[in-house]
């Protein structure tokens, strides 16, 4: 394990970043690590993760999406980085796992001090998880600044149809554009 390796990533389909088939350890052989270090390290993250030591040979087809996009945060944890990319992780779940998943990168925030560099379409999922947004047109900076100024007074026009589009918000968006 390279203690100098600070960011590793999730991905939208965790799935294919287990091609070819491996079980969940994996990711840990590329580095020299003994078996014994390995075997524990990946039982710990599996475990913060709320799956199971069993879970350790299971092959990527055996899991659910949740429990896919689990893995992959504990891929990420087990070297303990500062900061985890996290590119699209919920998009490929339905609702009642993105809120389980999402509590679940909040919670292991606050138990490790991690940062998330969080890229999403999704601006309910933007608002619920970032302190600070960046907003992106056609690979542009249009906005950025912390989230509350952001999703309560958004400057640009591109930025007001984006948050204008996540549902509940239309009305008081429109309300605020009035005064």
């Amino acid at each position: 394990l390279d203690p100098r390796q600070k960011v590793l990533s999730i991905v939208t389909e965790p799935i294919l970043t287990l091609q070819p088939p491996a079980d969940s350890r994996s990711a840990l052989r590329e580095r020299a690590v003994s078996q014994t270090e390995l075997r524990d390290r990946a039982a710990e993250a599996l475990s913060e993760v709320g799956l199971r030591t069993a879970d350790l040979d299971k092959y990527p087809h055996e899991f659910s999406g949740g429990q896919r996009q689990r893995i992959a945060i504990a891929r990420a944890l087990i070297t303990r980085p500062a900061l985890i990319v996290a590119d699209e992780p919920v998009s490929a779940l339905d609702v009642s796992v993105q809120a389980q998943v999402l509590n679940l990168m909040m919670d292991l925030q606050d138990r490790h001090g991690l940062s998330y560099l969080l890229v999403s379409h999704d601006l309910a999922v933007v608002n619920l998880m970032c302190d600070d947004v960046l907003v992106l047109q056609s690979g542009q900076v249009v906005e950025q600044g912390p989230s509350a100024q952001i999703f309560q007074h958004a400057a640009h026009p591109y930025t007001r149809m984006l948050i204008s589009a996540v549902p509940g918000t239309r009305d008081a968006f429109l309300d605020q554009e009035k005064t």
